[in-house]
């Protein structure tokens, strides 16, 4: 708001709006609506505008909301067609009423559907693990980017277990994309096995901010290796200090001065990792070395599992555009989850659910072939 200010009053002073514009670095078409803004509202609108939405496109209204819950409990044993062909009949024509797949969701979040048969247990967000044992939580992040010598950039991946502190991996990588971090991942589960979880931020290669539940590639891979994923609140890199506090240390010792490019560079993360875990004593260890209390996973990496679900009426895979095909109809799930196999089950008429491994993703409506999702099933909220 400052910059505006100082901006309005040099203008009013009878400076010239080229002149302005070039010094303060903006067009003249922004010069100009910054004026008109304060001609018309004075000094309150330039101050910064919220780009929050006025309201959300998919939120449910909460009086729909309760008319759907009433009409369920007026009629308990009909389904979420009829109930929504009892909307419409009731509800003003102003007010769209929204498809039974939404409605046979929201049903479920108040506890109104009825189990039909065996229901799997479904992961709620929960806080994140304590990680008491070795291999029970691996934490990974990239470190910061720097500079190497050649003017390249260095992304170092490093992975860390929660309890021993043991260093598992610094790989020097030249960016942040996921076809990178995969063989990263694939030679440090040879050469220690599977953890029962591990610990990201949000960021990418490990989340994905456009994927359903904002799943990626990478973390649909530990799913199907049977590792839990766990996510930190975005905002809380606390929730993750151990690990960042390594980072600190790493910074200090085997980045300043840079290498000279990747190779130089992989050689001084390869001998800090050493000293990390053999030389180094650490205080939360009783001066223990990481490497004195660290054992390898008693979980050997041996491929992917093939998914089973012998609970659904049928086996789909996903197409390599994200989309479920079912009766001729497509329904788009999530890139990420292109080549997977998702167990359906009709649920009502019409009314599919979709589940990946041991996680219920949401309900697929085939008339209006639209996916509404369920809770975040994948630990804590992201």
């Amino acid at each position: 708001m400052d910059e505006r200010m100082r901006f309005v009053i040099r203008l009013k002073d009878g400076e010239a709006m080229a002149s302005l514009c070039r010094e303060f670095g903006i067009s003249r078409k922004t010069g100009y609506k910054i004026f008109e803004r304060y001609e018309q509202c004075g000094l309150e609108e330039l101050s910064d505008r919220t780009r929050r939405p006025f309201r959300y496109a998919n939120q449910l209204p909460e009086q729909v909301e309760a008319a759907i819950v009433s009409a369920k409990r007026e009629k308990p044993h009909w389904g979420a067609r009829k109930i929504r062909e009892r909307l419409l009949r009731r509800l003003p024509h102003a007010i769209k009423t929204p498809a039974a797949s939404t409605i046979h969701a929201v049903l479920d979040r108040h506890g109104l559907v009825q189990s039909m048969g065996r229901r799997r247990s479904r992961a709620e967000g929960t806080p994140l693990s304590e990680g008491l044992l070795p291999n029970d939580l691996w934490c990974t992040d990239y470190k910061g980017q720097f500079q190497l010598s050649d003017k390249r950039y260095c992304y170092p991946l490093t992975v860390t277990d929660y309890s021993s502190r043991y260093l598992l991996l610094c790989e020097a990588l030249e960016s942040n994309r996921e076809e990178l971090a995969f063989p990263a991942f694939e030679r440090l589960f040879h050469e220690r096995g599977l953890p029962r979880a591990i610990r990201s931020d949000n960021g990418v290669p490990f989340a994905s901010p456009h994927g359903l539940f904002q799943l990626s590639k990478l973390s649909v891979w530990w799913l199907r290796l049977g590792i839990s994923i766990e996510r930190i609140r975005p905002g809380h890199p606390q929730q993750n200090g151990r690990h960042e506090r390594m980072h600190l240390t790493l910074k200090k010792e085997a980045t300043r001065p840079a290498g000279a490019n990747i190779l130089q560079q992989q050689a001084k993360f390869d001998a800090f990792l050493e000293e990390f875990n053999h030389e180094r004593p650490h205080e939360a260890l009783a001066m223990k070395c990481p490497a004195e209390v660290y054992s390898a996973s008693s979980r050997p990496y041996r491929g992917i599992p093939e998914p089973h679900y012998p609970f659904h009426d049928r086996t789909v895979v996903v197409t390599s555009c994200g989309r479920l095909c079912l009766y001729n109809k497509k329904i788009n799930l999530s890139v990420s989850l292109a080549g997977q196999a998702v167990g359906v089950k009709e649920v009502d008429h019409g009314i599919w659910l979709v589940s990946f491994m041991d996680y219920d993703l949401g309900y697929i409506d085939l008339e209006e072939k639209t996916l509404q999702p369920l809770e975040n099933p994948f630990g804590p909220k992201v």
